[in-house]
């Protein structure tokens, strides 16, 4: 097709799911600030007064779970006692283990029969990069995360008193010939205090937070719903449940690059369904750099306690030399030590991928 339209989807740092996103990657971050060689694996499900902690971890560090979950859920936003889910009342449940032996064994160089460290799992993960715009990500996906961000620091900020956490957004973009031309919808749900007017919401919405999110893309033909159930103020983990992992396409491409299935908030670098991906995109970056594509998407796919992968693969969507592509992807190593060498993985860095896409962001490595 030469003209077609893509939507994308992104969430708040308030959605029941980021929200636990949050907290597993602050848990994370904590004992990688402590102690960097931790083995990590931590999931949480929110929901009413309470969050539950389960997983895996492995470490020489002693960190307060609690203390960890409890300032992560105030950073968000949701301090209010009268709620059910909130810092200061919320009930914590923790059922976490340490990580098993025969995977260690795999992953420990100096427990592994090859003498380096393998990969955690067996898995498949995707990278992907676009000329579209100037962060090298589709334009859908790009556009949709700020209206989210935008949401949320006008709500940090106090620039809208009656703005609450929870929040969804979604944009879709008009394509001819491959190349975006226009936005044609917009979709943007708000959580709000109770008693503001669907009129205020709208009016913020399309005349405000739209014009600055979207920049140079809005223009007044856009077709805007604004909470299209007519009432947004239940939300968050009070009336909803959340999950870690469950928002995996709003993390990478927005649906327009696939993925490989895999989760990354909780885990650490040895996980490659985190590292693998990120090394891939990083790649995938440096293609469309190089000039050696438009548009491109890289495949590794890994086996348990082995370090090489078995096999890569890369696609140029035909706009660009498929063999040479191949060639220079061909120069890198893809061993899990390696790519947590050279994007410097082994640091307290995730609470500040969670939220609004792990990729498009020029302070994290596997950005620049």
């Amino acid at each position: 097709m030469r003209v077609w339209h893509f939507t994308s989807e992104s969430v708040s740092e308030g959605h029941p799911d980021k929200v636990c996103d949050y907290i597993s990657d602050s848990i994370l971050d904590a004992y990688l600030e402590r102690d960097p060689l931790s083995r990590v694996a931590c999931e949480a499900l929110c929901k009413g007064d309470t969050v539950v902690l389960a997983g895996e971890i492995t470490s020489e560090a002693e960190v307060d779970h609690e203390a960890v979950v409890r300032r992560a859920v105030a950073d968000i936003g949701y301090t209010d006692a009268s709620e059910p889910f909130n810092a200061e009342g919320l009930r914590l449940l923790q059922f976490i283990s340490k990580q098993a032996a025969e995977i260690a064994q795999g992953v420990d160089p100096r427990k592994n029969v090859s003498g380096e460290q393998g990969a955690g799992d067996q898995g498949i993960m995707f990278g992907y990069a676009t000329d579209e715009t100037p962060e090298l990500m589709p334009l859908p996906i790009m556009l949709a995360h700020r209206l989210a961000r935008t949401l949320a620091q006008d709500r940090h900020e106090g620039r809208c008193a009656w703005l609450r956490p929870d929040a969804k957004t979604q944009v879709t973009v008009l394509y001819e010939a491959g190349e975006p031309k226009e936005v044609t919808d917009v979709v943007v749900s708000t959580q709000h205090a109770s008693g503001t007017s669907q009129d205020e919401i709208r009016q913020y919405v399309i005349e405000s937070l739209a014009p600055r999110a979207l920049d140079r893309w809005f223009h007044p033909r856009i077709r805007f719903s604004v909470n299209p159930t007519g009432s947004f103020v239940q939300g968050g983990p009070s009336v909803d449940c959340g999950v870690t992992g469950r928002k995996i396409i709003v993390d990478t491409y927005g649906g327009m690059g696939r993925h490989g299935g895999g989760a990354f908030s909780g885990k650490d670098p040895s996980k490659v369904d985190r590292s693998g991906a990120y090394f891939c995109r990083w790649l995938a970056r440096q293609l469309i750099k190089e000039g050696l594509a438009r548009r491109v998407e890289i495949q590794v796919a890994y086996m348990i306690g082995v370090a090489r992968p078995v096999s890569v693969k890369v696609e140029t969507f035909g706009t660009g030399d498929d063999e040479a592509a191949a060639e220079f992807v061909s120069r890198f190593d893809f061993r899990p030590a390696a790519i947590i060498e050279r994007l410097d993985l082994l640091r307290p860095i995730y609470r500040q991928t969670t939220n609004y896409g792990h990729f498009g962001k020029p302070w994290l490595t596997w950005e620049e």
